[in-house]
């Protein structure tokens, strides 16, 4: 398992899980669903599928905006610990790759 998590409002939809990938699509529908707060305990990418802005907010409580474009790609180390919240007015997408341990 490459996230310790508890439950947020987005929807996850599992597209491949083996032993060395897991492929997820996170889908909000709409301001402040969210992920629910989380840890990486895997390398992963993230390939958005939207114009637009993600809230993160960390583990210190603070919040960020990331903007986002559809289609380009962002890889991230494992690690990081957050919470991501949609910031549009409309509903929103994002695929993520985790690369599971071997």
């Amino acid at each position: 398992m490459c996230q310790s998590s508890s439950p947020g409002t987005a929807k996850a939809t599992i597209f491949i899980d083996n032993e060395r990938t897991r492929v997820t699509e996170w889908r909000f529908a709409g301001r402040g669903d969210n992920t629910g707060w989380h840890r990486h305990d895997c390398d992963y990418v993230v390939v958005p599928l939207f114009n637009g802005v993600l809230e993160i907010e960390d583990a210190n409580g603070n919040r960020t905006l990331a903007e986002l474009k559809n289609g380009v790609p962002y890889f991230r180390e494992l690690g990081v610990e957050h919470d991501v919240i949609n910031g549009n007015e409309f509903e929103c997408a994002f695929v993520e790759i985790e690369f599971l341990k071997a």
